[in-house]
C-alpha cells in the first residue's frame, strides 16, 4: 500500500509532462481524453492539461516499477 502512495506522485508528473506537449498542441490524445482547465491564484492564471487515463497509466507504471525495485 505504501508503493501505491509513493508512485501517485510519479503519477502525477508523467501526466503533466505528457499532457502538456499533446494538449498544447491542440490534440485530445483520443483515447486520452485530454482537457484543459484553468487554475487561477492571485493573480496568476494557468492553464493546465490533464487525462484520467494517463494518469491510471502512469501511476501504473511507477508502482510496477518499484515494486521491482523491492525495499
Amino acid at each position: 500500500m505504501i508503493t501505491l502512495a509513493k508512485s501517485i506522485p510519479f503519477g502525477v508528473f508523467l501526466t503533466i509532462l505528457v499532457c502538456l506537449f499533446m494538449g498544447s498542441g491542440g490534440s485530445t490524445g483520443g483515447v486520452l481524453n485530454i482537457f484543459s482547465f484553468h487554475v487561477e491564484f492571485m493573480d496568476f492564471d494557468v492553464k493546465l492539461y490533464w487525462s484520467w487515463a494517463m494518469f491510471i497509466a502512469g501511476t501504473f507504471l511507477a508502482f510496477v516499477i518499484l515494486l521491482m525495485m523491492g525495499d
